[in-house]
């Protein structure tokens, strides 16, 4: 049986077979950076067709950002002040 796309309706392991339920639990066991490139290279794997234009503009942005980072153009906000403004917007 293959993994359900809706997760509201179903728990968080349900419908998967064995094989897929045993890989989900050593996956489960990486840590967060591992588990992060493992999601990343599953995700990529599933778009067989890249959109080169889309590709070429994201890697421009991405390299226009990490200038503006490192000219100083841009500026970080550390999480928890990020996280704090959220929360206080939904506090409202």
């Amino acid at each position: 049986m293959p993994f359900c796309s809706n997760r509201r309706s179903q728990g968080y392991n349900d419908p998967v077979t064995q094989q897929a339920s045993k890989l989900l639990q050593k996956a489960l066991s990486l840590s967060e950076e591992e588990r992060a490139e493992l999601a990343g290279s599953l995700i990529e794997s599933l778009d067989a067709t890249v959109d080169e234009p889309a590709e070429a503009a994201w890697n421009e942005e991405v390299a226009r950002r990490i200038e503006d980072l490192d000219s100083g153009k841009a500026k970080t906000i550390p999480w928890e002040v990020v996280r704090s403004r959220i929360s206080s917007k939904f506090a409202e």
